[in-house]
Parts: C-alpha cells; structure tokens; sequence
C-alpha cells in the first residue's frame, strides 16, 4: 500500500479542523464528547437525532456539515448498536466507516472520540483499539498503476487520531494490531499486483525479503523438488516459462520450556491460472491474478506474526507455480506420482491448485511434524456456489481445530462454514488408471471432491482445508473493512487462531 494512513492516540481535545466523529447508542443517548459538542453547537447534535431516521443503530451514521459553534468541517454520529452489544467485529466495522465517511467528505485529518459506554463490556482502550484498526484496515487502497486519477477519487484522509482518556493504554493495546493491518497489507498488494510482474520468482524474492522481519526463508527449485519426487507440484508448472518454487517461512517465537513443535499453514500459489490444456473461458480470466490468494495470505499471516513477535512456533509454505497451456504442458489423462509415492490421473489441467498442494502438504508434515495443518487455496468455484461471498468453505479430519477455526472466525469477522467428508465423497475420486484422479463426479460436490483429494496427503495429522474462492477478490464489499478487489481474506482469522490457543 502507498503512503498508508497515520494513526494516533491523544486525550480528547477541541479540534480547530477536519473532521470529527462521535458514538451513539441505539437509544440515541449522545457520549460524554457528543453532548459537549452539542451543547458548544446549540444542540445540533440533538436536533440532528430528532429530525432525521438515524438513532444510533449499529453500522448507520449521519453527518453534519459546517455546524456552528465548532472550527471542524464536520461531526459525524456513529450508531455503536446496543450498549451490551458492542464488541471488536462491530467496532472494527465503525472504524472502516469512519474513514470512508471521512474520505466521502474530503477530509486530510480526522479524529475520533471514544468516551466510555454505561452497559458495555469493552473499555475504552481495547475500543479504540479495534476502532484503530478497522481504520487503518478501511483506508487500503492499491494506486500503485494509477496514473491519471482524479482527485476527487483519490483518498483525502492522511492521519486519523482516535481520542480518549487513556491514550497510552489504547496505543499499547494497538502494537500487536498494527502488525495484523501490515499482514493483511501485504497479502493483499501481493494479490493485486497482475501477473506480468507476480510470478513464482518475484514473490519467492518477496518471502525472502521477510529475513529483515526475523522469519527463516528457505526457496526449494525446480531441480531440489524433483529430487524430492515432487512430480505433482512440478507437472502444473511445466507448461510455464517462469521457474516454480517452493518457498518456506519459519518463525521462531515459542519461548523455552513451551511446546516447541510448530503450526504449519500452506497456501496455493498459482500466480496465474489459465487452466492449462483444459483451458478456462476468457470471460473473466484476467481475475485469475489472484488464483494464489492462498500463499498471499500466508505470507501476510508470518509478517504478522513475526511483527508483534508472537509466541509460537509457526512454519508458512507456499506452492509458486503459473498454470499455462504450452507444448510441454501436461495434458488431461497424464498420470503423475507425488512426493508421496501416490498416482494421480489428471483428469483437469484446470483443478492444479490441489495438485501444488499435494506435495507442498505432504512435504510439510513429512519435515516439520506439525502440531497442524492449515492450507488456504482458491480452490473451486463450486464452493462460492454454496456460500457466496460470506464464508470460507472449512473442511477438517479434526472437530477440536474445526472449533477453534470457527471461533476465531466469529471473532476475527472473517468467518468460515464447516463442510462435509467422508468415505462415500472420497471413492469419488478413485481412478481406474491410478490411485485416484483430480476430480470428482462431474458437477457434484466439486469443492468436496477437491477436499478429499488433500486429504489423502495430510498422513492422519490435525489438517483444515479452507476454500477461499469467494473471500479472496471481492467485487463489492459488505464490510467497511474490506476494499473491493483483494481483500487479504485469512490473515485476521488464522492471527486469531494462534492467539487464542497457540502461543505459549
């Protein structure tokens, strides 16, 4: 992201410019800093409420331009929803409101006051935490290749101060979230960057720009995968000029006398997907850029961790590959042996990204005997199908991880819908050539097919498959904190996960 915006924390003090918002709650009782300001503007603030439909509903707002009596451009009343109701996924969301508010208005600074709520169970400091973040989350964008863009379309907010009693206590309770916002940041410049210049050797060259973050990079070639026996990997790359890569991110962060075996999360990396010899439609491909949203956000996940020096020990691996359709690619019907001795007829050249996960999975628990596995991968379009654009599709050989995914979910706003296995999908996949094919029964259960697929190479450890296909890319965003394009889906889940039950 360019030119980020600067957050701050300050006691709450009079404004002499920008913009200034401030909470109300569904009973339309103003905060301790709204009734100042209304009464400095002769009950603006009050008149605002009783004139209009805005009653301090969760995720609602109403502005006032230019009100008399104050030097700022305008106050902006933020709905904060029912006292008892206010908790981080909400106020993450009126952060991300804020600022698009604020940039709507063509704001260059901001503040926010956040005053304690009667009733509520977040105090202001953890509040203007979360407040902070969906701000910083809400303000991306991705202007790198625009050239010629108007200013009225351009964001305005430079800096945005979140003000309160305990600024200090808001600040400290921030640092780690800073380094969430760079995490989810850099997964999602690296899926919107296009393929002429992300392809498996510059994003290997990006992980290994992580060394300055404290993270262990080791880049396997073409030539040490297939001394690996990793002819799964190795045969969607094969039609590509571009060299593929298996690029490893090691974290050491548990402190002694903690448990030392490490997490493992592994993405798809598929930097550009046009199905191979079964190639896909043009309609729509240029979208393929982010069919590696998966590695993106394991990528953004060790930045993270790394960051605010979390204490665990994690390894991220990311199958690099690009999906083309030359003369040496592989066709449908090719029979390929994985790193795990496993045949598989390829039935689709476009359902590759499980055959990079086959090997990168395999070798993961292989090396690293993890505590578990969590793979990321736009893997099917038949999982959007299902959930649209709300969910990740989860599919797990184990309920306590399932949970724990499902919590954090709740938690992180980034949520995920548990999916089914078992016996009877799994003989779908059953080849009479090989040990199995790549696809399942036709249009049947395709992302379920695709999970069962990936489990026959997790080798019975704990394992989480999510389908990301429709969280990656967003068309149009239903959450304030979310752009629309890349949205770095995963990273504020997967950083709740670790939190909540991983680090010592």
């Amino acid at each position: 992201m360019d030119n980020p915006m600067k957050i701050a924390f300050s006691e709450i003090k009079t404004l002499s410019e920008g913009v200034i918002a401030v909470g109300v709650t569904e009973d339309s009782t103003l905060g301790a800093t709204a009734r100042a300001l209304d009464e400095q503007t002769g009950g603006a603030l009050s008149r605002a409420l009783g004139a209009g439909r805005f009653k301090g509903k969760q995720g609602t707002s109403t502005t006032i331009v230019a009100p008399h009596g104050l030097d700022v451009d305008a106050v902006i009343l933020i709905g904060l929803g029912q006292p008892g109701k206010i908790d981080g996924s909400g106020l993450r969301a009126l952060g991300g409101s804020v600022v698009r508010r604020m940039n709507a208005a063509g704001a260059k600074t901001g503040a926010v006051a956040v005053d304690a709520v009667d009733g509520a169970s977040v105090a202001p400091p953890a509040m203007a935490a979360d407040i902070a973040l969906g701000a910083r989350l809400g303000s991306y964008s991705f202007d790198k290749y625009h050239t010629k863009k108007k200013d009225e379309d351009k964001k305005s907010l430079g800096e945005l101060t979140v003000m309160l009693d305990e600024p200090a206590a808001a600040e400290d309770a921030f640092e780690a979230n800073a380094s969430l916002a760079d995490g989810v940041f850099t997964a999602r410049d690296l899926v919107s960057e296009p393929s002429n210049v992300k392809y498996p050797k510059t994003i290997a060259e990006d992980i290994e720009a992580l060394t300055a973050d404290g993270i262990e990079v080791e880049l396997l070639d073409r030539d040490k995968m297939a001394s690996l026996g990793m002819g799964s990997l190795l045969g969607v790359a094969q039609g590509s000029d571009h060299e593929p890569y298996l690029a490893i991110m090691r974290w050491n962060g548990a402190p002694e006398g903690a448990d030392q075996q490490p997490v493992a999360f592994i993405g798809k990396g598929v930097t550009f997907d046009t199905g191979g010899i079964s190639i896909k439609p043009g309609q729509g491909m240029e979208e393929m850029k982010y069919d590696m949203a998966g590695s993106a956000t394991v990528v953004g996940l060790m930045k993270c961790l790394a960051g605010r020096k979390a204490r665990v020990n994690a390894v991220g691996l990311v199958g690099l590959v690009e999906n083309m359709p030359d003369g040496k690619a592989q066709r449908p019907g090719d029979v390929v042996t994985s790193m795990s001795g496993q045949t598989i007829e390829v039935i689709n050249t476009d359902a590759e990204g499980r055959l990079v996960l086959a090997d990168v999975l395999w070798y993961a628990q292989a090396t690293y005997k993890p505590r578990f596995m969590i793979d990321l991968a736009t893997l099917t379009g038949a999982i959007i199908v299902s959930l649209g654009t709300y969910h990740a599709g989860l599919f797990s050989n184990d309920d306590e991880l399932s949970e724990r995914l499902i919590a954090a979910g709740k938690e992180s706003g980034e949520e995920v819908w548990r999916m089914p296995l078992g016996k009877r999908y799994d003989k779908d996949i059953d080849s009479a050539i090989a040990d199995m094919k790549n696809v399942g029964k036709g249009r049947e259960a395709g992302s379920i097919a695709g999970a069962v697929f990936l489990e026959r190479f997790v080798n019975g450890v704990p394992w989480a498959h999510l389908d990301i296909a429709g969280m990656a890319w967003m068309k149009g965003s239903h959450d304030p904190t979310v752009p629309k394009g890349a949205s770095g889906y995963g990273v504020r889940l997967l950083d709740q996960l670790v939190r909540a039950h991983y680090e010592g």
